[in-house]
């Protein structure tokens, strides 16, 4: 795909997206939707992608929605040229779709907010694995002030993140609040200096791929998001037992306990492609 919206950019195993809309502070488009959505389902299928970075050009994150389309149709892209309402059900939230198309994504992912994170540019995050922030990035869930309600699935996410008070705060208010708030609400892991916000994400993914196998970290990634929705942590059980017998006669397990029995560096050569998309354990829900 062509990207004009994102930059990607791959070394050392670590693929980094940079929203590259700088003069207009990254607002977010229909098009870097469709191009965050291409390039997420890349990364997942691509082994040598073993981690992603997401970032902003310039001195903003994301501003949000772009409020005056290039192309003069409607902000979040329904088609209303003939004047009538789409049937309902085949409404697709663009932020929404961006989140999912992370939530899939069986590589690590971490977001390094450079600056401000406000609307769509903040929920679009919160299926990230880790979000690290900027001292003093100006962050908002701004939906109420608009009229709007959350989106990106945000109301599934950010009560999983942050305490129910302060996501019920942050989303009736509408405000904006520093991250130095959000660090301490627990939607942030660590604030740095607005120049080593990417740095340390590298330094963060580096760590995090450096001595892990690939499957183990794909399907841990699965069962940390998806398996806490269980009713009973028996469901839970039942995917560990599942998981971790694969993963021993199988895949990359096959070599792990040899390798520290023979005291060298064990051999992680699964291909990541070669596993079941769908194992039975969570089945989605239909979509139109």
């Amino acid at each position: 795909m062509d990207y004009q919206h994102i930059r990607a950019d791959l070394a050392d195993h670590i693929l980094t997206l940079t929203l590259n809309r700088p003069d207009r502070l990254n607002a977010f488009t229909l098009r870097m939707k469709d191009e965050l959505v291409h390039a997420f389902g890349e990364a997942d299928r691509d082994n040598a992608v073993r981690a992603v970075i997401v970032t902003g050009a310039g001195r903003a994150f994301c501003a949000g929605m772009e409020m005056q389309p290039e192309d003069g149709g409607h902000v979040f892209g329904y088609d209303d040229a003939e004047g009538e309402t789409p049937p309902l059900d085949t409404i697709r939230d663009s932020g929404g779709e961006v989140s999912l198309a992370i939530y899939n994504c069986r590589k690590p992912v971490i977001g390094a907010l450079n600056g401000a994170a406000v609307g769509v540019g903040i929920t679009m995050t919160l299926p990230m694995d880790f979000r690290l922030a900027a001292h003093g990035a100006k962050i908002g869930f701004v939906f109420s002030q608009r009229g709007l309600t959350p989106e990106a699935c945000s109301s599934w996410f950010l009560p999983r993140l942050v305490p129910m008070h302060k996501a019920l705060e942050w989303i009736y208010s509408g405000d904006i609040f520093l991250a130095e708030e959000g660090l301490e609400a627990g939607l942030f892991r660590s604030l740095h200096d607005k120049e080593s916000v990417l740095d340390a994400a590298r330094e963060l993914a580096a760590r995090l791929i450096a001595k892990s196998s690939p499957v183990s970290v794909a399907l841990a990634r699965q069962m940390l998001w998806r398996n806490p929705s269980f009713e009973h942590p028996m469901r839970a059980h039942a995917v560990e037992s599942s998981m971790i017998y694969r993963a021993n006669e199988f895949w990359d397990g096959k070599d792990g306990f040899t390798a520290f029995l023979e005291k060298r560096g064990p051999v992680f050569d699964t291909d990541l492609n070669d596993l079941p998309r769908d194992f039975g354990f969570w089945p989605e829900p239909p979509l139109k």
